[in-house]
């Protein structure tokens, strides 16, 4: 009896000890627990994907629909409801259409206590939304902090999203399926002789570019262009004309912008000694909600800029029919009435 009891003891101090060295271990095997770590470099960890989401970036909210995962959502970014998005929104959820979805910020500013309010469990801001992660922080609120400079960032959103969400298969899909794309145009823009070179212009000024190390620049290597100003390191860069004349850009690209056109360039007598303004090579994207550069989207941008760079070798494809197949894919559904 006493040989069987020490027996017993002698198993139960085992079982404790192997307890107590296992907390070392544990996070990879609970079932459902969230880890991931965010464009601050702050690790997040959740017990199970998150249920309660306040996203106040419209390009983030976007990767939420594409996942799905809408129902998710408790609280949007103000913007939503005023901008040229809001009917692609409202033909996806019907608390966007009657406006019922509370809007306790925008990506220039945060109502701490709105926020507060709602419960969340995770808010979506920009990284550099810094005295505002800090108040959430502060009250306990986690708060997933996004800075987009390149296409692989936009790959690490969908995937933590994902993650956090509990729908990691279908943004590795999502994923997959750019990357498939971008391979397939590739192999095309492969066979140019040259690699006309393209001067990408924002909305915000016509001086106003993006050059190395951005998604803009991605966007026009992917296309099998070459942008102009790729030697300087910068998201956001505002140049001077003289440097524009000197780089005499064989193509120009204007993100959507509805206050000018093209037209507006080629009528302008400052633009008349480019090239691109001589061959008449300017091209608008179309609206921001197709083509947003922040988001998986972004790969219809590609193909538009791969035909306009590369007309010898793309001209047979229907943009028309690949923004169709952009929706289906990405988004699961084909949005009516848009």
């Amino acid at each position: 009896m006493k040989i069987r009891q020490c027996l017993t003891w002698a198993a139960i101090i085992s079982i404790t000890i192997l307890i107590q060295l296992a907390p070392a271990h544990a996070d990879a095997v609970i079932p459902g627990r969230v880890t991931i770590t965010d464009f601050r470099g702050k690790q997040l960890n959740f017990q199970k994907p998150v249920t309660r989401i306040v996203c106040l970036i419209e390009s983030a909210l976007s990767g939420i629909y594409m996942l799905n995962e809408e129902k998710r959502v408790i609280g949007i970014s103000a913007n939503v409801y005023n901008s040229s998005f809001f009917s692609y929104y409202a033909a996806m959820d019907n608390r966007i259409k009657e406006k019922k979805l509370p809007t306790p910020g925008n990506w220039d500013f945060v109502n701490i206590e709105s926020v507060i309010a709602l419960k969340p469990d995770l808010v979506i801001i920009w990284a550099d939304q810094r005295e505002s992660i800090s108040a959430l922080e502060d009250r306990g609120i986690p708060v997933y902090g996004v800075f987009i400079s390149k296409k692989e960032d936009v790959y690490k959103e969908i995937i933590d999203f994902g993650k956090l969400t509990g729908s990691t298969k279908r943004a590795e899909t999502l994923v997959k399926h750019t990357q498939d794309e971008i391979i397939r145009f590739g192999k095309r823009a492969a066979a140019a002789k040259t690699r006309p070179s393209v001067y990408y212009m924002w909305a915000q000024g016509n001086l106003e570019t993006s050059c190395g190390g951005s998604t803009v620049n991605d966007l026009i290597d992917l296309a099998g262009g070459r942008n102009v100003c790729a030697s300087i390191p910068k998201e956001h860069a505002v140049v001077n004309r003289e440097n524009l004349i000197g780089w005499n850009p064989d193509i120009i690209v204007m993100w959507h912008n509805d206050k000018a056109a093209p037209s507006d360039i080629l009528a302008d007598p400052q633009w008349k000694m480019i090239k691109a303004i001589q061959t008449r090579k300017i091209y608008q994207l179309p609206e921001v909600f197709l083509c947003d550069l922040w988001t998986l989207k972004f790969l219809y941008s590609m193909k538009l800029v791969a035909k306009w760079t590369h007309p010898e070798l793309f001209g047979d494809i229907d943009t028309a029919k690949e923004k169709e197949e952009m929706f289906r894919t990405l988004y699961g559904r084909k949005l009516q009435g848009i």
